[in-house]
């Protein structure tokens, strides 16, 4: 991923994800950075952080989306991502 808005560190929560931008009239297939944070001093919203890389797309430009989650949104999120990777290490064994 060149050019990135996101910065990725050694603290980024996700560097590789295989993703699938879907839109009305495209579908494709890329990967992502995914990152989790909140401002060191005084924090007010758990941010949550996804670039797509955009080398060959030519449906979407260059972007990134930065949601802004109170705590309980996050914890909320963080519990449904705990109960679906649960469920999927299930169905493997």
């Amino acid at each position: 991923m060149s050019k990135r808005l996101l910065s990725v560190t050694a603290y980024t929560t996700l560097e590789y994800v295989e993703t699938t931008a879907i839109g009305e009239t495209f579908e494709w297939d890329s990967i992502a950075v995914v990152n989790a944070t909140a401002d060191d001093e005084e924090p007010t919203a758990v941010q949550l952080q996804l670039e797509l890389d955009n080398i060959t797309e030519e449906h979407l430009p260059k972007h990134m989306l930065d949601m802004e989650l109170t705590p309980d949104q996050a914890r909320t999120l963080a519990g449904d991502l705990e109960t679906y990777a649960d469920r999927v290490e299930g169905s493997e064994d």
